[in-house]
């Protein structure tokens, strides 16, 4: 058993967290098995930032995680200038957006590329199509049986030339159909770097599980009661649909704002979009009000104050209702400012900046799940030392967890694949040395 045929670390998955991490048990010198349940390694990287792959940002800031003081003792003082030594060793060149940093090339296949080639190097093996159906530890041995299987035969190819993304989709048809056959793995380590749906490998390692629930997505609501006739509420989002505006989204609660951020909401026939709706996602819940600062810029005394020059020029807002907002707005977004303005305070320049300003929303919740970024839940921090990343050795021996395995979710912005890659590389560090 141990010897030739037991590696130092079998890591569960082969996303971003689970390819860090075997980037870095390789370079320490380590025998490593990757188990990737897909027919191949880091697919989901091609989907992050719309195929661009945003891999982090310039202010990996604590507070933009669900856990930050967690989340700041296991990225350290300075994650920023780690991660850049890290994708420099990868060979990937980096350029700021806005804050955000991606790959030179703009291309998430050049980051799988670059993680692919720096992880399968001789002594890693890579065992795609891969589940892993029990495990057991031998304490006597101090090595980790884990019970994995696999097609029986290698997955037939196609039978003409197909490009990527169908190569893949007719690879899976192959693989739910193929014939499995079961084998066993050993290891002095696991590490479990599923991504975020953790439950099944949490219950064969025995460790606590919180149910997973998909974040970073629209957001479903409706105009806020008294904003609007009654009867209108269910079609105003639907006249507004595909209309977008940059504005401030602040969420408010037992009548209290709790949260706000700028940026670029997209209006949809169930609700709102958009990465600051995607942000939003992560803390709002049914029954919340949103309210959308058309004029951040501007306090409401001077929108007030510009709207009363503006009239002075263009016409009284008394006569022109909805059409005293033509050259600002699309001109359903003009018929409902005007229609809660009417509702509460009259066609007055003050109503009418009052009602930019505070343009409400009720939450009924999240939608749109199947596209979600990421899930929150997982294996939870009570259960994991930190920064090590290592399963508390009275729950399970010589485990570690990483990435969206673990209860830890953050806003848009490279936030996320940040934890993956620092997570990885802690969990590496924990590995025995070969």
């Amino acid at each position: 058993m141990p010897g030739q045929s037991t590696y130092d670390v079998a890591i569960i998955g082969g996303g971003a967290s689970g390819l860090a991490a075997a980037v870095s048990a390789a370079r320490a010198g380590q025998r490593v098995a990757i188990v990737e349940r897909d027919v191949e390694m880091g697919l989901p990287i091609l989907a992050t930032g719309n195929g661009r792959c945003n891999l982090s940002n310039i202010d990996l800031d604590p507070v933009r995680y669900r856990h930050p003081d967690i989340a700041r003792t296991v990225m350290g003082e300075q994650p920023e200038a780690e991660l850049a030594a890290f994708f420099d060793s990868l060979g990937l060149m980096t350029c700021e957006v806005d804050g955000r940093l991606y790959p030179y090339s703009k291309r998430a296949d050049s980051v799988r590329e670059a993680l692919l080639m720096a992880a399968l190097r001789p002594g890693t093996k890579a065992l795609t199509c891969t589940e892993v159906e029990r495990a057991a530890y031998d304490e006597s041995k101090g090595i980790w049986n884990l019970e994995v299987s696999r097609p029986a035969k290698p997955l037939p190819l196609p039978k003409k030339p197909l490009e990527f993304k169908a190569l893949i989709r007719a690879q899976r048809k192959e693989l739910r159909r193929a014939e499995r056959a079961r084998e066993t793995l050993f290891a002095r380590r696991v590490i479990i770097a599923c991504g975020g749906s953790s439950e099944h490998l949490a219950e064969l390692f025995g460790l606590p599980h919180i149910p997973e629930e998909p974040v970073l997505c629209p957001v479903a609501c409706l105009p806020a009661q008294g904003g609007c006739p009654e009867g209108l509420r269910d079609s105003v989002l639907r006249w507004l649909d595909g209309l977008r505006v940059d504005c401030r989204l602040s969420l408010v609660r037992n009548g209290a704002s709790t949260w706000t951020e700028d940026g670029e909401v997209l209006f949809r026939a169930y609700g709102l979009s958009g990465i600051v709706a995607f942000d939003l996602s992560r803390r709002c819940i049914p029954g919340d009000t949103v309210e959308i600062d058309l004029f951040p810029n501007y306090s409401e005394h001077e929108l007030a104050a510009l709207f009363a020059r503006r009239a002075e020029s263009f016409g009284d807002p008394e006569n022109m209702a909805a059409a005293w907002f033509t050259g600002l707005f699309d001109g359903d977004l003009s018929a409902h400012i005007a229609n809660i303005a009417e509702r509460t305070g009259g066609h007055t320049c003050a109503s009418y900046a009052r009602a930019c300003k505070h343009l409400p929303f009720e939450v009924l919740g999240t939608t749109e799940h199947a596209s979600a970024q990421v899930r929150r839940g997982g294996i939870p921090f009570d259960a994991i030392d930190i920064p090590s990343m290592s399963v508390e050795p009275d729950i399970a021996p010589a485990l570690s967890a990483c990435g969206e395995a673990l209860d830890m979710d953050a806003d848009c912005g490279g936030y996320n694949l940040a934890w993956a890659w620092i997570s990885g590389i802690r969990a590496a560090s924990a590995s025995p040395a070969r």
